[in-house]
């Protein structure tokens, strides 16, 4: 009886979520664009929405106009594919390293320092996908392929039932290789930056969605959909990977081929993430924690509800960036830092006790 009273239901939740999510991300897309330094109407926001998307022709001030198009709706969309992204790559992270403290700062993704960045005359950071996505691609695979051989020569190979031991070592190896890269983008900022540039990669580097605009839109929307569909087609799998590398196995999962592939993936799609906005930190680790707490540990529910909270935790921590402080915009990494680092603790505190 309750196994029929049970499958209804989970029905039910997954259709409601069907009709909540675009409504939710739209919602917030609509309050990222309209909270800020000057508080714009929403009215306003929908006839520029209209006149740039349907050819409409109603009066809006020019000004108001620039903002919500050239400044706020791009930052916001941004925010929103980041967010994804990233809480998607530590739902990954922890279902195959079986480890609740996994994120994408594990291997080192956001510490690719200098790679990609320019400033202007004025010394204020401009650093644009045309310049970071490369050198960020590049350092990627060099920063994995570390970590992996680490990881490899500490093990000696291990895999099968030692798969947790594994798991521990390419986590220990992460903070090595983290490590390592932070004291090259130091060595690099030190050796070839004024100080005048290196106060602004210092900050682009603790999160920056001052500069985004809609050439980064149609680099960042093509990202987080291809990390959300990857995870999405291998949800079965991670299902797997919970509960270790050998019940992945005896359910016929090809264990290390797809097990490299999810981190590639969720490399990549983190690199050109940092590549536009710089380090943001603790989002794959709480977001993924609180979907479980709320929508359970089945990656069916779980991926799309993580994906749509870290969109939703991004655009309110961007927002957070520009009201928090009068006539100053924070780094975002500032935000969820002093949002995600209590949120660690607590997660330590609880993984104590259990």
């Amino acid at each position: 009886m309750s196994i029929a009273l049970t499958r209804p239901t989970a029905s039910r939740l997954g259709l409601r979520w069907l009709w909540v999510t675009p409504l939710v991300l739209v919602t917030a897309l609509i309050a990222g664009t309209a909270i800020g330094e000057t508080p714009i109407p929403v009215d306003t926001i929908l006839k520029v929405l209209a006149n740039q998307l349907l050819g409409a022709d109603y009066a809006v001030d020019r000004i108001d106009a620039g903002i919500i198009w050239n400044y706020r709706l791009s930052r916001a969309v941004v925010a929103a594919c980041c967010g994804t992204s990233l809480a998607l790559a530590g739902v990954v992270l922890q279902a195959l390293l079986r480890n609740p403290l996994a994120d994408p700062l594990l291997d080192g993704h956001f510490r690719r320092g200098l790679y990609g960045c320019r400033c202007g005359g004025s010394g204020r950071l401009r650093c644009r996908c045309a310049f970071a996505l490369p050198g960020c691609l590049c350092g990627r695979p060099a920063r994995l392929g570390i970590v992996v051989m680490l990881a490899h020569a500490a093990n000696s190979g291990v895999g099968g039932g030692r798969g947790v031991q594994a798991a521990g070592a390419i986590i220990l190896a992460g903070i090595a290789g983290s490590q390592l890269f932070n004291a090259l983008t130091a060595f690099i900022i030190t050796k070839s930056a004024s100080a005048e540039q290196a106060r602004g990669i210092m900050f682009w580097l603790m999160g920056n969605l001052s500069g985004v605009r809609w050439a980064d839109v149609s680099l960042a929307v093509p990202a987080a959909l291809f990390g959300l569909l990857v995870c999405l087609w291998h949800r079965r799998s991670l299902d797997a990977f919970t509960f270790g590398v050998d019940s992945a196995a005896s359910m016929g999962i090809a264990v290390r081929p797809v097990r490299g592939m999810l981190i590639i993936a969720m490399a990549l799609v983190t690199a050109v993430m940092v590549s536009i906005v710089g380090a943001i930190g603790f989002v794959g680790l709480v977001i993924p924690h609180a979907m479980r707490f709320i929508v359970g540990s089945r990656h069916t529910r779980l991926v799309p509800a993580t994906a749509l909270a870290g969109a939703v935790f991004l655009i309110g921590s961007d927002i957070l960036s520009r009201v928090l402080v009068s006539g100053q915009v924070l780094p975002i990494g500032v935000i969820t830092s002093l949002i995600g680092a209590p949120a660690f603790a607590l997660i330590l505190v609880r993984g104590k006790r259990s």
